[in-house]
């Protein structure tokens, strides 16, 4: 019998022969789309997150929605995390060690929700160091593909941000439905025990990263010229304008929280089935984005948030039949009207959102491109941590409780009609379309409009 053996050197050709959208597989791309797949799969904690802070801390629908706005702080600050890579090397070296520390940190904060965690604040600061942790991963493994990608040729160019947004889109889409399927066989605190395993693949991957330690320390002036360059590029109308409509857009409250509480204190959605919905979202997010791609990039800027605006406004009033119940007067059950409602709007929400990337994209001027662009993406950021906040005021003026939803249908009303307020700012956008750009596809990880379907309460992670 002959025995085939492949020492490692011949394994390592190997694996690098096998070509990826023309790029070669190598270990360390292989470790890079790891990472973005471990941020996809974090989302198996999700629903669970949703039910912990619901019925084992026993919060109130206001205190989930203004809890889950901080959690999503760090993510306002991603520039910050980047200038800290840059200028502060750890052990001479700019990537890796970051890599590490931001791996350790997640297992550390998925540890505590499962072992520690007892509060309502000691949740949101488990869950805000787990949110950390991911926006620092993120900013590193998004530096190595800019770096990494002007390198590629013309014909593959675009090909290694479609790899990091497909891998993190893949492991979003296993963790969709098994997130809830996950809920209904064990606890919450469970799932966070399992998860809390997958930042470390994170922290085992960096050592694969190929980089040289720095012989020479960064100096801060080399910084500090970045910062004056980022704040001249910020001061432009042409930056700033958008910017500003992108924010209100996004900023607007929002009645998530909610109807998480409605849908499964009143409406009686099992885990299994909400994970169902965002398995069907996930899908139609992708279908969202296909539309635009294939249909709407020569459509200018203004048209297309006008008429999603519009359209999507409209769609989320259907919600409306569901919080009082009238779907099942017209013989409509209500998981299968939450389906094709969450299917609708998802579908809108994508289309409506990806000009604001594609936008954010392409008004960076060159020089200051990577660093404004995660600027622009932290703005967004910290217009969903307002609308969030927005929403718990609301939430808790309006009297919606875990148990009370006689005036729900009041808070779903004022939260989707406040969609329409930015309209009238529209001229603050250019009059232009979207065709000849388009933005690193590792940014499509989003939340959508305000109009949200049943899966888009579960969802917690921000903008990348």
């Amino acid at each position: 019998m002959t025995v085939f053996s492949i020492d490692g050197p011949a394994l390592k050709g190997w694996i690098e022969r096998r070509l990826l959208f023309g790029q070669p597989l190598t270990l360390e791309l292989t470790a890079i789309l790891l990472v973005y797949f471990v941020q996809g799969i974090l989302g198996l904690a999700r629903l669970a997150v949703s039910f912990f802070l619901k019925d084992d801390l026993g919060l109130t629908p206001a205190e989930v929605a203004a809890l889950t706005g901080i959690a999503t702080a760090p993510w306002t600050i991603k520039p910050l995390f980047g200038f800290m890579s840059d200028g502060l090397p750890i052990w001479g070296y700019r990537r890796r060690p970051y890599l590490v520390l931001s791996g350790l940190l997640g297992a550390l904060s998925w540890g505590a929700m499962a072992l520690w965690v007892h509060s309502g604040w000691a949740a949101i600061a488990a869950l805000t160091l787990g949110s950390l942790a991911v926006a620092v991963s993120d900013v590193i493994v998004d530096s190595l593909v800019v770096e990494r990608a002007r390198q590629e040729s013309q014909s593959d160019a675009g090909s290694l941000q479609s790899l990091a947004w497909g891998a993190s889109a893949i492991g979003g889409l296993l963790t969709a439905y098994a997130g809830g399927l996950l809920l209904e066989q064990v606890s919450t605190r469970t799932v966070f025990a399992i998860t809390a395993t997958f930042p470390l693949i994170v922290s085992g991957v960096a050592w694969l990263i190929a980089e040289d330690p720095i012989t020479e320390q960064p100096t801060w002036r080399a910084i500090w010229v970045q910062v004056q360059q980022l704040k001249g590029a910020v001061s432009q109308k042409a930056i700033w304008m958008p910017a500003l409509f992108i924010f209100l857009w996004q900023a607007t409250p929002t009645a998530d929280s909610a109807f998480f509480f409605f849908t499964t204190n009143d409406l009686h959605f099992q885990p299994e089935f909400l994970g169902r919905v965002r398995l069907v979202t996930s899908i139609a997010a992708l279908l969202g984005i296909w539309i635009f791609q294939r249909f709407l990039k020569a459509v200018p800027f203004r048209t297309i948030f006008a008429v999603s605006t519009v359209l999507s406004t409209l769609f989320g009033f259907t919600m409306l039949l569901l919080v009082t119940h009238a779907n099942r007067a017209i013989g409509i059950d209500d998981q299968w009207f939450s389906l094709g409602d969450s299917l609708i709007l998802t579908v809108m929400g994508e289309i409506s959102f990806m000009p604001v990337l594609v936008l954010s994209a392409r008004i960076c001027p060159a020089g200051v491109e990577a660093t404004l662009f995660a600027l622009l993406m932290s703005v967004l950021n910290l217009a969903g941590l307002l609308s969030h906040e927005l929403g718990a005021l609301l939430t808790h003026w309006i009297g919606v409780t875990e148990t009370n939803f006689d005036r729900l249908w009041i808070l779903v009303t004022l939260t989707n009609a406040s969609t329409l307020l930015p309209l009238p700012l529209l001229f603050l956008l250019p009059d232009t379309s979207s065709q000849g750009g388009t933005p690193p596809l590792s940014e499509l990880e989003a939340k959508p409009a305000k109009a949200v379907p049943v899966a888009a309460v579960l969802e917690s992670e921000p903008t990348a």
